[in-house]
């Protein structure tokens, strides 16, 4: 029996009354449906097994994915964010029809876009006491009031000493994130490249950078109340004389979509961009 995971966010009365449609057409169609929240959902079942799954399809917003995205990370598993109501930059533009998902997901008709991850080590007295990844971004970051001081290293150089509240470095899915807050780019998502910013810096040079994937960055802290985030949802706290390695992970995340939307699209979407008087094709 082929399998599909739902994740569902449990907040959202909209991503319930979907989940539930979804959910009978799936087990009418000959698929067994695991969910995050099976107490919800009835006729769902735990999570399990990882590799007998087929796709997930999340009923919530990009922070639901990036959730999504920890479950299955490791494993080529296609997720499938569905729209209901928040144009987000990770989830489809429109929301297509049950069947429309259904069909795509028994038929193998998705949409595969691999995603670039960050893997981050932390180092302390030359031994690594915390290890983990992001989609979106790593920040290494103030934990209260005072300003840090980071010495920033790239492949083994000395790149700067910053007087700030923090670095991002952020993939091409996190160009739309913190990162696009911070005042950084927006990277299309097939860019192969990290970015790296300072926040807030005490510096005549303290513009975002465009790094490759391949590099090895290193962030030294001289500062006490320091902290690094992982995409919002995973944190280690820092001490003066940590060394934060930033590298490409091993494993990509495998976002998909129903209907192939670009992302310029998704972009206009987002920020309700003016297009009016655009004389190409539309369809």
């Amino acid at each position: 029996m082929k399998n599909v995971l739902i994740v569902l966010n449990p907040a959202r009365p909209a991503a319930i009354s979907f989940g539930r449609e979804l959910v009978a057409k799936f087990i009418k169609s000959g698929f067994g449906v695991k969910c995050n929240h099976e107490d919800i959902l009835e006729g769902t079942q735990p999570i399990g097994d990882i590799a007998t799954l087929e796709a997930v399809i999340v009923l919530g917003g990009d922070g639901t994915i990036l959730r999504a995205a920890e479950i299955v990370r490791g494993h080529q598993v296609p997720i499938i964010g569905i729209n209901l109501g928040n144009v987000g930059f990770l989830a489809e533009i429109t929301e297509p029809t049950i069947n429309e998902i259904v069909s795509a997901v028994a038929g193998e008709k998705i949409h595969r876009e691999p995603r670039l991850v960050i893997k981050y080590e932390v180092l302390r007295n030359g031994r690594e006491i915390a290890s983990g990844w992001a989609l979106n971004e790593v920040t290494v970051e103030r934990s209260d009031s005072q300003m840090l001081e980071l010495f920033v290293q790239i492949d083994q150089r000395p790149l700067s000493k910053w007087g700030c509240d923090g670095v991002i470095c952020a993939t091409p899915t996190g160009s739309t994130a913190y990162a696009f807050s911070a005042g950084g780019p927006v990277v299309w998502p097939d860019v192969d490249a990290f970015l790296l910013l300072p926040l807030a810096a005490h510096a005549l040079f303290s513009r975002p950078m465009v790094v490759s994937p391949n590099c090895e960055i290193v962030i030294d802290v001289f500062s006490q109340a320091a902290q690094i985030s992982a995409d919002g949802l995973r944190q280690v706290s820092l001490e003066v004389g940590d060394r934060v390695r930033l590298t490409r992970d091993s494993h990509a995340i495998q976002l998909a979509y129903v209907n192939h939307g670009n992302f310029t699209d998704r972009l206009v979407a987002k920020f309700k961009l003016p297009v009016e008087g655009w004389r190409g094709d539309n369809n």
